[in-house]
């Protein structure tokens, strides 16, 4: 047993906490007992099914509305984005860590074995935050060989952003700034994901997302598990040097390369944005989220990744050079080497049908066999004609439409549905986003079972206004959150 691994073991003790993590991961056997998911909160769900998928289930878990009976006076959050579950260490029952994007904030709930919300605190708050926290990771041993759990949120709010790290377990702390890692680079990120510990062993290779409209696909190496202080960043460039987003196709393969930011650990944001430039890396139009494939080393080095778009300020107009409606990537990794050669493709383009078909993929999760594709249409481009939704597409039937699986259901002629979940009476398509979709079928023993956080942008309520206690003078937003059970999604 490696020191780290003593070190966390007996700081779980300190915390009157049992050591049995092997407990959290996606890949943990531990067998869990079988219980009935419900419906846990008095929201109603804010996301419907589409043609198609209506065996899909949808059960509400949490709200801003809800009262916790451990913890009346928690308010869940705006926001709920980049987020992890794992199983309750210090006995039955299971932790729920959400990013609450608008306050920079961490939330964690306290689940009993049945699935139901019973307590809640936050563990980062705005002043802690320091920028917005937008997607994120639960990096665990088990599924991605950290010596412990980590939450790796990455904060978004311009150049000089960096992504934290964040004890899931331990005592909150809700104001350290401290917890940034400057060896994973600084930019307007948007996650921060490590591999499974399959692709690369012995090695941690995190990717990396810059939602930016030159945003960069980055990768972090460290030739030891969890090191999160002193590995190489790198950028992704094609061969030819090429940076032109819109030069590469629907359906082509392009070759990448990856060059090193050298000195990353201590350049700032606005010169390792000018690194880029000066170094033909790909610059893409807001590449907000990555996830890799699911079920072998081989997929664990197939990577998903969105770039969301971007147009002119009258919202018709493209920019030159860079997707308007938005896309998915596909990106193979060397199978030897994660900064080797790789392999490049545009495998979904929201371009093929503008305004019906995918617009501002954020979001992305990936499965064995799907890609799960959460819109963020709230640019509101003025010829999409869909509220927001999240799209299944085939890895295996890559030819193949992406199909809409799930949409906001923001049911505008329901009056009192209306008056409360939209008071402004905002009118625009799309004014809801998603954040994380992610599996969680293996900690509750039930296939096929995923969380969904939905951004409700219009839910205000005054109630809600600075959730997290920070006091923050900036910390005004009064919106409310959910998060959504889906049971029956194919993987």
């Amino acid at each position: 047993m490696k020191n780290s691994t003593l070190l966390y073991f007996a700081r779980l003790s300190a915390l009157g906490v049992l050591p049995v993590l092997a407990a959290c991961g996606n890949n943990d056997s531990t067998p869990v007992e079988t219980f009935e998911l419900k419906a846990q909160s008095v929201t109603p769900a804010l996301v419907k099914t589409m043609p198609g998928f209506e065996s899909l289930e949808i059960l509400p878990l949490i709200s801003s509305d809800d009262v916790l009976p451990e913890s009346p006076g928690f308010v869940f959050g705006p926001q709920p984005d980049g987020a992890g579950l794992l199983r309750n260490p210090a006995g039955p029952g299971y932790v729920l860590i959400n990013n609450h994007e608008i306050s920079q904030s961490v939330s964690r709930v306290y689940l009993d074995k049945n699935f139901k919300p019973m307590k809640g605190e936050y563990l980062v708050d705005y002043n802690g935050g320091t920028t917005r926290l937008c997607s994120a990771t639960l990096a665990t041993p088990e599924e991605h060989g950290f010596p412990i759990a980590t939450f790796l949120t990455a904060g978004e709010s311009g150049a000089e952003s960096m992504v934290h790290a964040i004890d899931p377990i331990g005592p909150a702390d809700k104001t350290n700034a401290g917890r940034t890692k400057p060896a994973l680079g600084k930019a307007s990120m948007e996650n921060a994901v490590p591999l499974n510990k399959q692709a690369y062993p012995g090695k941690t290779v995190i990717i990396i997302g810059e939602d930016n409209s030159n945003g960069q696909v980055l990768l972090y190496v460290s030739n030891t598990p969890g090191d999160l202080d002193n590995g190489k960043l790198y950028m992704m460039k094609r061969p030819n040097g090429d940076p032109v987003e819109t030069n590469m196709s629907l359906g082509t393969g392009y070759d990448v390369e990856w060059v090193e930011v050298v000195g990353a650990k201590t350049m700032t944001g606005t010169q390792i944005a000018s690194f880029s430039v000066a170094n033909s890396a790909l610059q893409l139009a807001r590449v907000e989220d990555l996830d890799y494939r699911k079920g072998s080393a081989a997929n664990n080095r197939e990577i998903y990744f969105t770039a969301t778009g971007v147009s002119q300020d009258d919202k018709v107009t493209p920019v030159a050079g860079k997707t308007m409606w938005g896309r998915v990537y596909k990106l193979n990794l060397d199978a030897q080497n994660p900064v080797g050669p790789g392999r490049l493709e545009v495998v979904v383009d929201g371009a093929q049908d503008p305004g019906n078909y995918i617009v501002n993929p954020d979001n992305i999760c990936v499965t064995d066999n799907y890609v799960y594709i959460q819109e963020d249409g709230d640019s509101f481009y003025l010829k999409n004609n869909h509220d927001g939704r999240i799209w299944q597409w085939a890895i295996n039937a890559p030819g193949q439409r992406a199909k809409a699986m799930l949409e906001m259901n923001h049911r505008r002629t329901d009056a009192a549905f209306n008056g409360k979940y939209n008071p402004s009476n905002f009118s625009s398509l799309s004014s809801w986003e998603y954040g994380a979709m992610y599996d969680i079928s293996e900690q509750v023993n039930t296939p096929n079972t995923f969380l969904v956080n939905i951004h409700p942008h219009t839910w205000q309520d005054s109630k809600f206004k600075n959730a997290d206690g920070s006091g923050a003078a900036n910390n005004t937003n009064s919106e409310g959150g959910q998060v959504v059970i889906v049971r029956g999604v194919a993987k």
